[in-house]
Parts: structure tokens; C-alpha cells; sequence
């Protein structure tokens, strides 16, 4: 080669030999062979649960990151259920929507027994599975509240893979996080479901790793010294490996003895799982590793009016409760049913006569409140509403085994004398009826069973609403 440069002109040769020199010393064989290595990236999103379909950003790349995007920002809109109570439910901004709640239960009498002492308000769920979880949240719900005692949330996680810049692939799970709790017990049971795991195109996914997390970001009092158990968070498992065993499981305990109020000790915090992923190599993560899930409100309680007061009280989850009572022909209680459904539908032909009567109870807006600490309340509650009874049906209202019936019900801070204890209740915002006896104690016996079996604590930090069933 040499010999053929010597052959040409001076400014030829030395053209010629410049050129030999670069490439030579100036790029490298191994620096010329890394460019022709393609650029291997994967981004993250946490999309609300089953609204994305996968495959979107190969289908059209900018159409499909522009609905991940959006998708994404849906998801962070709020932070907790609609129906959180409590210190939960001022701490971060609430989802608007209700929430998905389980099919009402019913009450009934045992067989050939009428009387109050035989209706058994049913024992309110305590477990729940992952599957469960997942279809009962479906494409629209962003908490399933079954019980106080079994309630979960969760989010799909999308990775979309790209290739110099453009989407070869695709791969999506979900994450759904179930909170359960055991009849009487101070432990809240959170367990983690890794669900619906699938993958479009050229993926890296079976080596990506997930990890399980969480915090508890507030607390009720701020110095709780909060007891862990199960899997240790974060928990760390690659794509493969959640395929074989999806579920992680953890557990949270408070103390008793903390967070006094008068005669109820209560603790309250916020949970907020989340989940990030980490690429396999020679993949490497761009923008986001994932994000949190939304929050549950967990709850520990111990007062000489809930159950299990002498063992050390119990934990629930700080969410509206909810009374069923039956107007179906044979529900034990169905005087009261019908009495209460008529309050709420035609207040004005309810006595006594308001123009602006609208009872709590009906809606997350103006849920009723446990009074039972101050008795001398209850009792004026029961006399206003008995004066309206004997004013509006007569002195022998009671005769032929009838009973005054009110709502909102003595037992609660919106009953009949709520005006003369709060400037902001209107007067007579209540209703009465002259009822059966056996059926206005049958409803009784339910709402005293429910306060119970719901750990119902007394005043403004907790709460729940009637409904009416078939």
C-alpha cells in the first residue's frame, strides 16, 4: 500500500496518508463496533387499574405514550377513599367518587322468633383474596370497601420498551394491596398481589425486578411506636419470580395504651404502599421507577363500649360504616326501614313539620356520629323525640304495643335535640312515627349489634350512613 502512495503526487500522498492515519489511531475497532450497539431503554407509569390496553405504543408510538401520560396523571388525583374518616380523611385530597362497596347484608330473625333478642345483625367480613380484590375494584373503582375489616386498592404498572428511542415492546402488571383484619385483634394484615402480568413485542421483562414497599407518611398521635411482621418491606422479586408466587404479605400493630381521648383511646395513620421496577441489564430505566398506590387508612381503638375493651381493644380501618336495615316483607325491622326511607325521600310529610328538614344519613356529605358519652344527651335526644310524638299522634300514640320511633336515632349527635346542642343543626330536623314495638326494637337491637360488631367510636371522628334494601 505503502508502494502505491509513493507513486502519486505529493499532495495525493499526503491527503492519502492523513486519511490512513484516522482511521487508524483516531477511531478505534472497538469504539467503531459500539456504535452499531442500539440504545436499550425502559420507561414506567402507574396507570389507574385495567384502563390502558396493552400493545398501545406499538400500535402508534406517540398516540400510546400520550394516553400512558394522561392515564398517569389520572392516577395521581387523589389520595384516599371517599369515605375516609377521621384524621385520614384531612390529610390528603379524596378521591370524589364513591367507593365499591360489597352487597348489603341481611338481618334476619331466627326461625319461628320474633322478638328483639333473636335478630343477629350479621358479623361484618374479615378476609378477602387478591382475585377479589381485582375484580370486584374492575376498571372503574379505585377502593372496594367490603368491610371495615377488608378493604384493598391498587394500580396497574406499565413499561413500555423502547429501542433507540421507539417502543418495541410492552409489559404490564397489577398491583392490588388487600387490608384485612381478625375479629378482635390489634394486627392489620396488608398483603400484596401481583396480578395480570403480561407482555407485547421485545421485552426485558422477565428479568425486571419489582419491589414491594411502604410508609406510613402520618400518625395519630405523631409518636406511635408501630410494631412490623410477615415479609420485611421493601421486598424485592423479579417478574419471573412474582409468575411463580404472587403475593407478599405484611403486617402493622400498634400499642395500646396511647392516643387517650376521654373515654376512647384511638390511633389513626395513613398507609401508602408503592412499587418501583429495575431494568435487566444491558436495559436501562429512563424517567420514572414506578409509584405509589393509593392510601388506606388503618385504625386502632380500645374504649369500655367496644368489644374486646379488657384484652387490649382492636384495630379496623377509618371508613364510613354502614347500617343496613330491610323494608322487604318479613325483615325483622321493617317499620323502621320503611320509617327512615320515608325521612329521606318526603322529609316534608314527615312530623314534625320543617320546611328545611333534610336528616343526616343519607350521603357522605352529612353522615351520622356516635353519641355515647354523654348520656344526659341521649336521654334529651329520646325526650324531644317522645314530646313529638305525643304532640303529632296524640297522648295514646303507644297503645296497641306501638313505640315512638325517631331518626335520626337518640344515639347519635344529629338527634332530636341536636338544635339546642349545635347552632349549626336546624331545628326540627328529625323525624318520628308511631311504629310496632317489636319491630322499632328489633332495629334497635341491629343498631346497637352494629355499633359493636363496627367498633362505632363516639364523636366526630368516625361516622356512617343507612341504607334502605329491598
Amino acid at each position: 500500500m505503502i508502494d502505491g502512495l509513493l507513486r502519486k503526487s505529493p499532495r495525493v500522498l499526503i491527503y492519502s496518508l492523513a486519511a490512513l492515519l484516522f482511521l487508524t489511531f483516531a477511531v478505534p475497532a472497538d469504539a467503531a463496533r459500539a456504535t452499531d450497539s442500539p440504545s436499550l431503554s425502559v420507561d414506567t407509569y402507574v396507570l389507574p387499574l385495567g384502563k390502558y390496553k396493552l400493545g398501545e405504543t406499538k400500535r402508534n408510538a406517540k398516540a400510546g405514550l400520550s394516553r400512558a401520560t394522561a392515564l398517569a396523571a389520572e392516577q395521581s388525583e387523589a389520595q384516599t377513599a371517599h369515605e375516609t374518616v377521621g384524621p385520614a380523611a384531612r390529610y390528603a385530597k379524596r378521591e370524589t367518587r364513591p367507593s365499591a362497596l360489597a352487597a348489603p347484608p341481611r338481618a334476619v330473625p331466627s326461625v319461628g322468633a320474633r322478638s328483639a333478642a333473636a335478630v343477629v345483625y350479621p358479623e361484618p367480613s374479615r378476609t378477602m383474596t387478591g382475585l377479589e380484590c381485582r375484580t370486584a375494584l374492575g376498571s372503574t373503582e379505585k377502593f372496594y370497601l367490603k368491610s371495615r375489616f377488608a378493604i384493598c386498592s391498587g394500580a396497574s404498572f406499565l413499561q413500555t420498551w423502547l429501542k433507540d428511542g421507539t417502543p418495541v415492546g410492552e409489559s404490564l402488571f397489577d398491583v392490588v394491596v388487600v387490608g384485612t383484619i381478625p375479629l378482635n385483634s390489634r394486627q392489620v394484615q396488608f398483603s400484596y398481589y401481583v396480578l395480570n402480568m403480561k407482555t407485547v413485542g421485545t421485552t426485558g421483562a422477565a428479568g425486571m425486578g419489582i419491589t414491594l414497599k411502604a410508609t406510613l407518611p402520618a400518625s395519630w398521635p405523631s409518636n406511635v411506636a408501630y410494631s412490623y411482621g410477615g415479609t420485611p418491606l421493601p421486598a424485592t422479586r423479579t417478574w419471573a419470580q412474582f409468575q411463580a408466587a404472587n403475593s407478599v404479605t405484611t403486617t402493622l400493630r400498634a400499642p395500646n395504651g396511647v392516643g387517650s381521648n376521654g373515654s376512647t383511646e384511638s390511633i389513626a395513620a395513613v398507609y401508602q404502599p408503592a412499587v418501583s421496577v429495575t431494568a435487566p441489564a444491558p436495559w436501562k430505566l429512563g424517567g420514572s421507577t414506578g409509584g405509589n398506590i393509593f392510601m388506606l387508612a388503618p385504625r386502632w381503638d380500645k374504649a369500655s363500649y367496644l368489644a374486646n375493651s379488657l384484652k387490649g381493644g382492636a384495630a379496623t380501618f377509618s371508613y364510613l360504616g354502614f347500617l343496613y336495615y330491610s323494608k322487604a316483607e318479613g325483615a325483622p325491622e321493617r317499620a323502621v326501614a320503611l320509617h327512615i326511607e320515608k325521612a329521606f325521600k318526603t322529609p316534608g310529610q314527615t312530623q314534625p313539620p320543617s320546611p328545611t328538614k333534610k336528616v343526616s344519613g343519607q350521603s357522605t356529605d352529612d353522615v351520622l356520629t356516635r353519641l355515647y358519652t354523654d348520656s344526659s344527651r341521649r336521654n334529651r335526644n329520646r325526650a324531644v323525640a317522645v314530646s313529638a310524638c305525643v304532640k303529632h299522634f296524640g297522648p295514646k300514640y303507644a297503645e296497641g304495643g306501638k313505640e315512638c320511633d325517631e331518626y335520626p336515632f337518640a344515639a347519635t349527635y344529629q338527634g332530636a335535640a341536636g338544635a339546642e346542642y349545635d347552632v349549626h343543626q336546624l331545628p326540627n330536623n328529625f323525624s318520628v312515627m308511631a311504629l310496632n314495638g317489636t319491630e322499632n326494637g328489633n332495629a334497635g337491637n341491629l343498631l346497637g349489634q352494629f355499633y359493636s360488631k363496627y367498633r362505632v367510636i363516639d364523636g366526630p371522628d368516625d361516622g356512617y350512613l343507612v341504607q334502605i334494601t329491598g
